[in-house]
């Protein structure tokens, strides 16, 4: 046997900016930050998030100081602020981390404030259409009077007044006559006064007559938008969580907000539908 000692040649110190044993290739940069790969290859195109380091095989190597710039790009990024206008602020004045905290802070507080209150002005108007109550042209701009600037008004329009759905439920509107109208408030407000006695009399979530109410339900809703089950499992969600819609089904009797989104996920299960992945398809 050889007992003689074995030597390894050492291995070559890398050279000048081609990074260290610390540095991370961009896929595991990616998958720290929570990005694509192909948005780090973007941002270093456009000179927004350049690594630092290349590895001997001229591959990316990110830095942790790239990956506090990163950070500072998906933060900004999260307020509306463009990819230029993140980069022209990041290469100007220098600024501390805590100054950039605060005024990340402020910008999203600002985001947070604006998007509750458009938030809330939807949730307004889907419940009155929902229940009938169709809001006239002169109701609608009421509504929106002073929640947003020129600049948000046209950034809603570009997010939903293209889509299918919107156009579709414009349509719907505009043919109905006002005979349509008395009729849909009638129907919304009987199936109201049949779920709140259903409940009262203890029917059962995922029972036939409650399936079928459920399915009522969906009716009604499709009166104004087409309505899948998924679809209306995931407007149910909103009736136990927007305080709003809880306090107008309660009103008609205590507790028939939880109790109707119940049935609601009850149906959905016998059609083959899990409530908890539901999507809007």
């Amino acid at each position: 046997m050889n007992d003689a000692p074995r030597f390894s040649a050492p291995a070559p110190a890398p050279a000048p900016g081609h990074g260290s044993e610390a540095d991370r290739t961009v896929g595991d940069a990616a998958r720290l930050l929570g990005v694509s790969v192909r948005a780090l290859h973007h941002w270093d195109a456009i000179g927004l998030l350049t690594p630092s380091g290349r590895s001997w095989s001229g591959y990316r190597l990110y830095s942790d100081a790239d990956l506090d710039r990163a950070q500072q790009v998906l933060v900004y990024r999260e307020t509306g602020m463009g990819l230029a206008a993140i980069g022209e602020l990041l290469d100007g004045a220098p600024a501390t981390a805590a100054e950039h905290l605060m005024e990340q802070r402020r910008l999203l507080s600002e985001r947070i404030s604006r998007l509750t209150r458009m938030v809330r002005v939807i949730d307004t108007m889907m419940e009155a259409e929902t229940m009938g109550n169709h809001m006239s042209g002169a109701e609608r701009a009421q509504a929106w009077h002073g929640q947003w600037s020129e600049e948000y008004t046209a950034e809603a329009e570009e997010r939903w007044g293209g889509t299918e759905d919107w156009v579709e439920s414009e349509r719907r509107k505009a043919a109905m006559t006002p005979d349509d109208w008395a009729r849909a408030a009638d129907e919304a407000k009987r199936l109201e006064a049949d779920l709140a006695d259903a409940m009262r009399r203890g029917v059962a979530p995922g029972s036939q007559e409650a399936n079928a109410l459920a399915e009522r339900h969906r009716e009604e809703l499709n009166r104004w938008i087409a309505m899948t089950v998924p679809r209306q499992v995931l407007i149910a969600r909103g009736y136990v969580s927007d305080q709003r819609f809880t306090a107008y089904y309660d009103a008609k009797g205590k507790g028939l907000a939880a109790w109707l989104k119940d049935i609601i996920d009850a149906s959905a299960l016998a059609q083959g539908v899990d409530p908890g992945s539901a999507a809007w398809e």
